[in-house]
């Protein structure tokens, strides 16, 4: 499996298990969850992307459940913060709101910790942008807990171009990363400046979602999943390793992060790496996908 460095102390892999179902799986025991872990690292993959929300406030403590010292040392951990939706710790909130306040930050990180029971988060992001934030708050912050050593890097989700600019304005460490969704249903953001933003400055992106939620499998999209299903035949694999592959094959790092609790389709996550994609094949999908050619 490909590694990606995004910065002097930390690489990852380029394919990613988003763990944001993990608490919906009907079982949630720590074996259970050590055997998608298992599955993860016998493909290389070994990054994998946490956030304080995800499972109602849960699912950050059902990793922590299942995690030995050994597989702990065995594995990157991505978590999010700034989201306090009314549920789990915070059920008595009348309204969901993003909290980018220092104070906020320092005791979600805290929460994860203890959750996740390492002393360590390889990198945190900031979960979405808040229009409340305080820039210089916020960046102060996050310098702060990497120099702890609690965070070994910083990132953000969802954030456009001027939203990380005005962070990293406040910032002595490098933010490293955006979690954005794309996929060949959401590609807007390899038109739109979201992208080439992040690829001019080098910085690899994460895909959140890079399958579209299941949505490219229904049948409104047969024309691209019958395109899909034939390359993947031609290569052994199903038509959403190929889905996944159309993103590793743009030159911006796109880190795509895949989330199922079944396990077969877990020990398959690494077949996206089988498939070459040219660039005619790439702008076929592409093609599919807007639904007439490009300009």
């Amino acid at each position: 499996m490909q590694r990606i460095r995004l910065n002097d102390s930390l690489e990852m892999s380029r394919l990613v298990y988003g763990m944001w179902r993990i608490g919906d799986d009907e079982n949630t025991a720590p074996e259970h969850v050590r055997a998608k872990i298992d599955a993860c690292l016998d493909q290389g993959i070994t990054t994998m992307d946490q956030a304080d929300i995800y499972g109602g406030y849960e699912a950050e403590e059902i990793l922590g459940n299942a995690l030995t010292p050994a597989l702990r040392d065995k594995i990157e951990i991505v978590t999010k913060c700034d989201i306090i939706a009314p549920a789990g710790r915070y059920a008595d909130k009348r309204v969901k709101y993003y909290d980018t306040s220092r104070a906020h930050i320092e005791a979600s990180v805290e929460h994860s910790l203890r959750l996740m029971k390492t002393d360590r988060i390889d990198l945190l992001l900031i979960h979405r942008p808040d229009p409340m934030m305080d820039h210089l708050e916020t960046g102060a912050a996050l310098d702060d807990l990497v120099s702890s050593g609690k965070v070994r890097a910083v990132g953000v989700s969802n954030f456009r171009p001027w939203d990380w600019k005005l962070l990293q304005s406040a910032m002595k460490t490098q933010l490293v990363t955006n979690q954005i969704e794309i996929s060949l249903l959401n590609h807007a953001p390899l038109t739109n400046g979201d992208v080439a933003f992040h690829q001019m400055q080098d910085n690899a992106i994460m895909a959140w979602s890079p399958l579209g939620g299941g949505a490219l499998f229904e049948d409104t999209n047969a024309g691209l999943r019958a395109r899909l299903s034939e390359i993947g035949n031609s290569f052994g694999v199903d038509d959403a390793a190929v889905a996944v592959a159309w993103l590793l094959a743009h030159p911006a790092r796109i880190l795509p992060v895949l989330g199922t609790n079944n396990l077969d389709r877990i020990a398959r996550i690494g077949d996206a790496a089988k498939v070459k994609i040219d660039r005619e094949t790439w702008y076929e999908l592409y093609t599919e996908a807007l639904g007439h050619e490009v300009p």
